[in-house]
């Protein structure tokens, strides 16, 4: 009898478990890039306007630790929205309780984010972008995405 073979998404939440001092300190990629997008704002510009935490994630690529983002637990009829820009991103109705402590949606709204793909763990995987201002919003992984709760504002219906 042979064992089922783990998602990616369950062996990364197993590796961000164990490990989260290593990936908080070196998670961030490299910044967003502005010049492919209708909102560009300076370093400076970004830095004012965001968090300490929205900017690493939003404009280095970082990643929160898992469990800590209150939107995980957002159940309300509405929209998840870019931090950065104020786009909406993801609606509710498709939001699902991946168990890995990130906020996950299915689809996102209709040309409002964008990929690319990394290789910042050492295997590809396709970062999801806002399309309006270029902020990282997480991963998309085979069993769904895993948008940065940080990255995020909700506005209920």
């Amino acid at each position: 009898m042979t064992s089922p073979k783990p998602s990616r998404r369950s062996a990364l939440g197993l590796f961000a478990g164990a490990s989260v001092g290593v990936l908080m300190a070196g998670c961030g990629g490299s910044p967003a890039e502005a010049k492919n997008f209708p909102v560009r704002r300076s370093e400076a510009e970004w830095r004012r306007r965001l968090t300490p935490e929205q900017f690493r994630i939003l404009r280095e690529a970082g990643t929160e630790r898992p469990f800590t983002s209150p939107l995980d637990k957002e159940k309300r009829r509405g929209l998840f929205a870019c931090a950065g820009c104020g786009t909406p991103v993801y609606a509710s109705a498709a939001k699902y309780d991946s168990g890995t402590g990130w906020p996950s949606f299915w689809e996102s709204v209709r040309g409002a984010v964008g990929t690319s793909r990394d290789f910042k763990l050492g295997y590809p995987r396709t970062e999801v972008h806002c399309a309006t201002c270029g902020g990282h919003l997480g991963h998309i992984f085979d069993d769904g995405p895993k948008p940065n709760g940080t990255a995020l504002v909700f506005r209920p219906a």
